[in-house]
């Protein structure tokens, strides 16, 4: 029913690794493979390509479905329908951002402090000049292919890339001067797929499964018995996503409690529920969470 495409380069591990976690694994013959494959009713194609081209080829028609990131959208202008972030990336769940970064020793302080004729190396050409439009600073734009921060100041007096840590522009003696754009990854959709029912409502199953698989990481779900005298004292430090479940055991003076908690710091949690009373503890892991 539907035709997938799905990045390739710095998003295609996570990518896979989350698609794999929503019960969609992608099947290739090797890493390098562009053709692939994913066993389930409502998709059958799936490929592999640059997350710069693909705006552009949902807009086009020729997939139905991809994952990109919202900085490529807005770099190819591409009208397509989007069915929501999916908040993670290269290293982090955090967005990538953006940003224009000048030499740490570089006088400009902001974007209408650069001079005219300034030389500024970026991979979203078209982004670029329409930021420095708005800001009226008229600047020679150089497409870049790769390895835009190692151009400064050689080559280029600035840059606009991609940041999700910056750490690497602190390797490189940057520091930014601005931020174009915050950037998550995103489903989205090719519009005229989108108003088709069957085909909106399979694209809905697959954001439903994506963004299941996104809010169960970090999660685990902890089981626990505990007699009624204790279950106050259990039930006053355990975290839960709403509020645990207590369901009375056989004879009425023990309980079995449940709740969705955060990974980070069930190390410590666990001991202090057994401190409290809590015995028969169960920590399960959570592929994911679904409203």
């Amino acid at each position: 029913m539907l035709s997938l495409v799905l990045p390739k380069g710095s998003l295609e591990k996570a990518t896979m690794q989350l698609f794999d976690a929503a019960d969609l694994t992608v099947r290739r013959t090797s890493d390098r493979d562009y053709r692939a494959s994913i066993e389930d009713p409502r998709i059958d194609r799936v490929r592999v390509l640059r997350p710069q081209e693909i705006p552009t080829y949902l807009e086009q028609g020729l997939f139905d479905l991809g994952i990109t990131g919202r900085d490529w959208i807005t770099e190819t202008d591409a009208d397509v329908v989007s069915l929501g972030e999916l908040q993670y990336s290269k290293a982090t769940a955090n967005p990538v951002r953006v940003i224009m970064a000048v030499p740490d020793d570089a006088l400009w302080q902001r974007v209408s402090d650069l001079p005219e004729g300034v030389r500024i190396s970026t991979e979203f050409p078209a982004m670029t000049k329409r930021f420095l439009e708005r800001h009226g600073v008229k600047a020679k734009v150089v497409p870049s292919y790769g390895a835009t921060e190692a151009k400064v100041p050689d080559i280029v007096d600035a840059i606009v890339d991609l940041t999700e840590t910056g750490s690497s522009l602190r390797k490189n003696g940057l520091r930014i001067l601005d931020t174009l754009l915050t950037s998550y990854t995103e489903l989205v959709a090719n519009r005229e797929s989108y108003e088709v029912p069957e085909k909106r409502a399979a694209m809905e199953d697959v954001a439903l499964l994506l963004q299941g698989a996104i809010r169960a990481r970090g999660n685990v779900l902890l089981k626990l018995n505990v007699a009624q005298a204790d279950l106050q004292a259990v039930l006053d430090i355990m975290p839960s996503m709403s509020s645990p479940t207590v369901t009375s055991l056989a004879g009425g003076e023990s309980n079995a409690v449940e709740s969705v908690v955060a990974k980070r710091g069930v190390n410590t949690l666990i001991p202090a529920l057994k401190a409290a009373g809590a015995h028969d503890i169960l920590e399960i892991p959570i592929s994911k969470i679904v409203d």
